[in-house]
This record gives structure tokens, sequence and C-alpha cells, in this order.
């Protein structure tokens, strides 16, 4: 057993980690990192309190942090308006968007990943380049699209146009976790006398749960939180997405912040659900996809 004074100098400053740290380093650490931290919640909390406030105490000019709490605004927006229908609308889209997206992608990483077949590097480059067009220049192409096909102010239009986005960024992402993936896997699978699909579905698959987790989470705050293509495509209020919907609450000349706000905190608990369902997987999913593509 070496002992410390023996050990190499960067073995001792390894060991000493946090101890090799002075107290100014470790002070001026503490405050960047409650800093960073406060930047980071008082949007959120400040959006909160706001949607505890009454209408008159949010239309004055003091800026005090909570005053006179209550859930009117809440009551509001879930019993007054067409919330509930909106959110039903996005549950649908972002459900279906994400099941979608995780088979297609999963099955197409795996397919770049395993074969080569002609063709694939245009298949590749094809993934890459889809990512690079930015939403403005796609609405009127895919609007025109969907008013062949008949689907405009129908929620299918809107999947369909959020697969256009989700899967090639995630089909790249899978791709690059089954390289991680060893090959012997696929060959023990042959041996057993499994098809390729076989392979995929029963072997493959199960291991590729962080990467699938980081695909659906990707997908469905894709559809969750998109706005340009719902206003476009949906006519009908009663088509309306959730983040469609919040545009009701703002006025020509006036906006309904009780109301703003309040719907808003509504919105992020689903999303912060899923997060929380996937959250374990997410890193390993991220840096696994990372590695190789």
């Amino acid at each position: 057993m070496v002992s410390p004074a023996a050990a190499p100098p960067a073995t001792r400053a390894k060991a000493g980690g946090r101890d090799s740290r002075t107290p100014l380093k470790s002070a001026a650490l503490h405050l960047t990192l409650i800093a960073a931290s406060i930047v980071s919640v008082f949007p959120v909390a400040w959006l909160v309190l706001t949607s505890l406030k009454p209408r008159a105490v949010i239309e004055t000019a003091s800026v005090s942090p909570i005053e006179q709490p209550t859930f009117a605004n809440y009551a509001q927006v879930l019993g007054e308006t067409r919330f509930l229908t909106w959110a039903g609308n996005s549950v649908v889209v972002s459900l279906a968007t994400a099941v979608i997206s995780v088979l297609l992608s999963a099955s197409t990483g795996y397919a770049v990943s395993r074969f080569r077949f002609p063709g694939f590097r245009s298949v590749m480059w094809m993934l890459l380049v889809i990512q690079m067009f930015p939403v403005a220049i796609l609405i009127v192409p895919i609007y025109n699209l969907m008013a062949g096909l008949g689907l405009i102010n129908q929620l299918p239009s809107l999947v369909i146009t959020y697969l256009t986005t989700t899967i090639p960024f995630c089909a790249w992402m899978m791709k690059g976790y089954f390289d991680t993936v060893p090959a012997s896997i696929d060959e023990a699978g042959r041996v057993d006398g499994l098809t390729p699909f076989g392979t995929f579905w029963r072997l493959i698959l199960p291991l590729a749960k962080p990467g699938l987790a980081v695909a659906a989470f990707y997908s469905f705050l894709t559809a969750w939180a998109e706005v340009a293509y719902a206003t476009a495509f949906m006519t009908g209020d009663d088509k309306y997405t959730l983040a469609v919907g919040l545009s009701q609450f703002v006025g020509q000349h006036k906006a309904e912040w009780g109301l703003l706000t309040a719907a808003s905190v509504l919105i992020a608990i689903p999303a912060a659900a899923v997060f929380l369902l996937v959250q374990r997987h997410l890193v390993t999913g991220l840096t696994s996809g990372a590695t190789k593509a």
C-alpha cells in the first residue's frame, strides 16, 4: 500500500480534491451556485406567485411577492374557458407524436447503425440537413400539403408535422446510442434463430431504454410547447392546443395576466411530470447518444 506522502503529486492533488480548494475559491463557487439557482428559480416562482394574486393586485403598480392569495384564477381558467378541451388536444397530439416518433426513430437508428445499404450516406445526410430548416420557411409548404390532404384544422396534421421535426433528430441520436451496444448481441440473437427484427425488438430495445426515454421526452415536449404550426393549422377554438389557447388571454389592448399565469402553471405540470418519469434515463441516454454518431 502506497502512503499519501509517497504518492505522485498528481495523485495527491486528486486525492485532496475539495481540501485543496482555498476558502476564497470555495466561497466564490458557492456564491456563484447560489446566484445561478436564484436566476433559474426566480421566473418560475414569480409566475406561480402572480397566478395566486387577484386581478386588482396584479394591475397595481406595487411589486409585492404575494398579497391576498387566491385560487380564483385557476378556477376561472378551468371552469370558464376551454382550457380542458385544449389540454385534451395537446395530450392526444403529444402522446401520438412521442409514440410514433420513438418507434420510427428507433427502427431507423438501428438500421443505419447495423446495416450498410445503398444510399446509407444519403440517409445520414438527409437526417442531418432536415434539422437545419427553420420553422418559418416550412410553414407554407407544409400548410399547402396538409390542405391538399384535407387535414387543416385536424389534429393529425399537427402530429404529422411534428414528426418531421422529431424523427430526424431522434433517429440521429438513437443511431449514436445503438453504436454503443455491442454487435455481439445481434450475433447471439441470430444464433438463437431470431430474425433481424426479432433481435431488434427482443434484445436491443430493452437495452436502449435511456435512449428511448430521451427520444420520448424530446418528442413530447416538442409537440406540447409548439406554437407556430398549431396557430397556422388550427382555425377552430375547439381544435386549439394549450400553446395556442394561451393567446386567448392576451387581447389587443389588455392581457389577463392572472389567467395567463395560472394557465402557464397548469401547462407546466404535465411536462414536469414527464421529466420526473424519465429523468433517471436522460443523462445516460444523452451521453451515450453523443459518444458515437
